[in-house]
């Protein structure tokens, strides 16, 4: 496959080095894989970037249907979540809090 102009909406390698096990479901050399996973991951990025419709993606990124269908496993699967997670903690104990909140607030106005 030709190389192809990036995006403003591509992922970083540092970003990517960070996000790909949690979006890693199967192995990269996987035989039913036909799309480069990070390519996939840029597909969805430039859809939520430009809040362009799925059937209106680039040419030159994966079908729109194959990116969205791969979205689909990775929210089944809790993968952003589990990376939102992992983040929020890394961000607590980065800034001196415990890891897990200690508290919580309820609103009771309802």
């Amino acid at each position: 496959m030709d190389v192809r102009k990036p995006y403003l909406s591509d992922v970083s390698d540092d970003k990517w080095a960070l996000v790909a096990p949690y979006l890693t479901l199967m192995p990269e050399a996987a035989g039913q894989r036909e799309h480069a996973l990070r390519e996939v991951f840029n597909g969805l990025r430039y859809v939520i970037k430009t809040g362009a419709p799925w059937r209106w993606m680039p040419n030159d990124l994966p079908p729109w249907a194959a990116v969205y269908q791969q979205a689909q496993r990775w929210l089944a699967a809790g993968c952003f979540a589990a990376l939102a997670e992992d983040l929020r903690t890394v961000l607590r104990v980065a800034a001196g809090r415990k890891a897990q909140p200690s508290a919580a607030i309820l609103d009771s106005r309802t």
